[in-house]
């Protein structure tokens, strides 16, 4: 009799427990307020198995406490077979239910990407390799790193310096900072795009390229983020340096942010909804 009581109650206190862990692992760090501009970040994703499922499926978790209404897309979109099936098992398939709740996803191409695909309505690229498109006080430009010409350059420098939204936020494939062990920092776009970022006052930017998770110290007071884990992952790539502010590479990821005011806010989260790394940054004071 002692016994069975006993069993029952250490079921009853694992049940407990386990409700417990599930719901602090998928707790909201970010404020949502009203009228925050709201967004999140996936890269390297288009593999369509099951991780990237399990991303998108947190995703959707999450956006019933922090409802954003578009998703930047860092690259590597698709990988392997591009043809409208691929589309629909590594895109439009896994993220259905944030599609069907009107969320907008805004592409960028990475090395794995057919350039055809940027005509492909639900990447919401027009047709470009590099566009812009501002919500409330911010402003994102959606970049092509794999072939940076004079002429995207130029198109860069007139939009950034034309822009009079307080937040700049570029983003797009290939990482000017990483620790990622397997790739790394990206020197030879760093050199193209850093000194417009500089000059013309950006503030944040998000790559991919790398598999892993990481938030990098301030470079040149702008700060920069790895997200290149929505599908792919590098267990254990990251090779930590006097830059790594955080890094996470034992699962797959995804990235919240949130933008009121002068400040943004930011919440990384694993496959399985815990989150890895949050905080609140400043927005830079340029003189």
């Amino acid at each position: 009799m002692f016994s069975r009581t006993l069993t029952r109650l250490l079921t009853t206190l694992l049940l407990v427990v386990s409700v417990w862990c599930s719901v602090s692992a998928q707790q909201l760090a970010l404020p949502s307020a009203p009228n925050s501009v709201k967004f999140a970040a996936i890269g390297d994703n288009g593999t369509g198995d099951p991780p990237q499922y399990d991303v998108a499926n947190q995703m959707t978790r999450f956006h019933a406490k922090f409802p954003f209404d578009q998703v930047i897309m860092l690259g590597d979109n698709i990988y392997g077979g591009q043809g409208p099936q691929d589309l629909v098992k590594k895109f439009a398939q896994p993220y259905k239910a944030l599609l069907d709740m009107g969320v907008k996803f805004y592409a960028s191409l990475g090395n794995h990407d057919d350039p055809v695909n940027r005509q492909y309505p639900l990447w919401n690229m027009g047709g470009e390799r590099y566009y812009s498109y501002s919500i409330k006080n911010v402003r994102f430009f959606a970049l092509d790193s794999n072939q940076v010409d004079q002429k995207e350059l130029a198109w860069l420098e007139n939009t950034l310096k034309s822009s009079q939204e307080e937040w700049k936020i570029c983003y797009f494939h290939h990482p000017l900072y990483s620790d990622g062990g397997t790739h790394g920092s990206s020197v030879d776009v760093r050199v193209l795009f850093e000194p417009l970022f500089v000059t013309y006052g950006v503030n944040v930017v998000f790559s991919g390229h790398d598999h892993i998770y990481e938030r990098l110290t301030p470079q040149k007071g702008i700060y920069y983020f790895v997200e290149g884990a929505g599908g792919e992952l590098r267990k254990g790539d990251t090779r930590r340096s006097a830059m790594t502010a955080m890094a996470f590479d034992q699962d797959n990821s995804f990235m919240l942010v949130e933008i009121e005011g002068a400040q943004l806010a930011f919440q990384a989260v694993s496959r399985t909804g815990a989150t890895v790394d949050s905080g609140t940054i400043q927005r830079q004071v340029r003189r």
